[in-house]
């Protein structure tokens, strides 16, 4: 059996070990970039690039060379973008006419893992069928993919990246809006955007107190970003600021606070966009996509003021093709992946921010108010270590009856969802309910017949 290297976003993995190493990504620069250079009918038009960017992490310094001479041997030219957010990479992808984008980040993970995000020509992640073709070039002999030594590709770094992609998102905001008068908590996680995004809001107008944007290499993460926005909603309260922002490690995802301190996650900024865009005739389609772990006190919600709710697999790319299958403008998930398709091909944090703060000022009310549309249903997640390749406990017939018979108790106002996770070696378990006290039995009783499963089958 050939090794899988992509998950649900990209490769990711601990830096340095096997799982993310440089001889992988000189393999992965090699294999992506013959890939590209036989499937995008560009080749011969012009000399082939990729663009690099990547967050703060220690690890950036040895993946990223290893990555660029992959691409180098296989006849790419490579330009290094610097530390950027991944919907930058992205954008940049597309605006740049590049063949292919590259981000080096683990996102919302801590310092120690790295991971590997590759971008299509028009800033779109790949395909499961694309990635499947590149992995399997991984697999060939070196030898088959290189180029002459007469058709190396060269690399250089530009430094006016972060400029272009502050442009292109403050373009999103709308035009006759300024953000005077906001006092606004920016946390950036020490992550890709701890440049650009205080610079966006502080050049429409907003009084910025920024935090996490001082990377060591080795904070990103670190008790602080959209996974510990406690730091952030402290800020908030004690400066009293009208709103808190907190991105991840890579900035395609955000989570925000209100005046108070009360966190909203990307169910409820959702709805408090689609409610203002449904108010407003904004829709295309009254129809947004997001995933099986949202709230489902969300779609009740979202049923009432009649608009559709469509539910991919998690992963913002999933969400995206969703979107474009049913024609939708908008899209994200709990965790804070928001997506405007008019704007960008995948989750932007600052894009969404800004897009939450438009809603506000239009409203001339504070953000409790605005995001305030529904109350979530009681959610218990519970996330149990299983190494993959061993036989799943989803197969284990006396899970199967535990949780048909949780899914009884629960009725039509509860679900379960169970799934392995894409980025880490876990089964993440969701259930979900209007009583909190049920809701934790069913999430402990099914959390004991499947870790009674995986002790069987070790």
């Amino acid at each position: 059996m050939t090794q899988r290297y992509f998950g649900t976003d990209g490769i990711r993995g601990k830096a340095n070990s096997e799982a993310m190493n440089a001889e992988l990504a000189i393999k992965l620069g090699m294999a992506a970039g013959y890939y590209f250079l036989n499937n995008t009918g560009r080749a011969n038009e012009r000399r082939p690039k990729v663009v690099i960017a990547k967050d703060t992490r220690l690890s950036g310094y040895l993946l990223e060379p290893a990555l660029t001479a992959g691409f180098i041997a296989v006849g790419m030219d490579v330009i290094l973008l610097g530390p950027l957010p991944t919907p930058a990479v992205a954008m940049l992808t597309r605006s740049m006419r590049a063949d292919l984008g590259v981000m080096l980040s683990a996102s919302h993970n801590p310092y120690d893992d790295n991971g590997i995000k590759l971008f299509d020509p028009y800033g779109e992640k790949l395909t499961d069928k694309a990635e499947a073709d590149i992995e399997a070039l991984m697999h060939q002999e070196p030898s088959r993919l290189r180029t002459g030594s007469d058709t190396l590709g060269r690399a250089r770094r530009i430094e006016d990246a972060s400029g272009r992609y502050i442009e292109l998102i403050k373009r999103t905001f709308p035009q006759h809006l300024r953000l005077d008068g906001l006092r606004i908590v920016l946390d950036c996680a020490h992550g890709a955007a701890y440049k650009v995004a205080p610079v966006i809001l502080r050049e429409l107008g907003a009084e910025v107190i920024a935090m996490g944007v001082e990377p060591n290499g080795f904070n990103v993460n670190d008790g602080c970003g959209s996974t510990h926005p406690e730091a952030m909603i402290e800020k908030v309260r004690l400066m009293r600021a009208d709103a808190g922002i907190a991105l991840d490690g890579d900035a395609d995802r955000v989570v925000m606070c209100d005046e108070h301190g009360a966190l909203l996650d990307g169910d409820q900024l959702l709805a408090m966009i689609a409610t203002f865009w449904k108010q407003h005739d904004m829709f295309r389609t009254s129809t947004i996509v997001t995933t099986h772990m949202s709230n489902l006190a969300f779609e009740h919600y979202l049923n009432s003021i009649g608009v559709k709710l469509i539910r991919a697999k998690v992963g913002d790319r999933y969400v995206k093709e969703e979107m474009k299958l049913h024609g939708c403008t908008l899209g994200g998930e709990q965790s804070g992946h928001i997506l405007f398709s008019d704007y960008a091909t995948t989750g932007d944090g600052l894009l969404a921010g800004l897009q939450v703060l438009a809603v506000m000022q239009q409203h001339k009310k504070p953000l409790s108010h605005c995001a305030t549309c529904y109350t979530p249903f009681p959610q218990k997640l519970t996330n149990l270590h299983f190494t993959k390749g061993a036989i799943s406990p989803l197969e284990d017939a006396s899970v199967q009856e535990a949780v048909r018979a949780c899914e009884q108790t629960l009725g039509a106002h509860g679900r379960i969802y169970i799934r392995a996770s894409g980025t880490e070696p876990l089964l993440r378990v969701l259930v979900e309910g209007r009583d909190a006290g049920m809701v934790h039995d069913i999430s402990t009783t099914l959390k004991t017949a499947i870790e009674a499963s995986i002790a069987r089958n070790v």
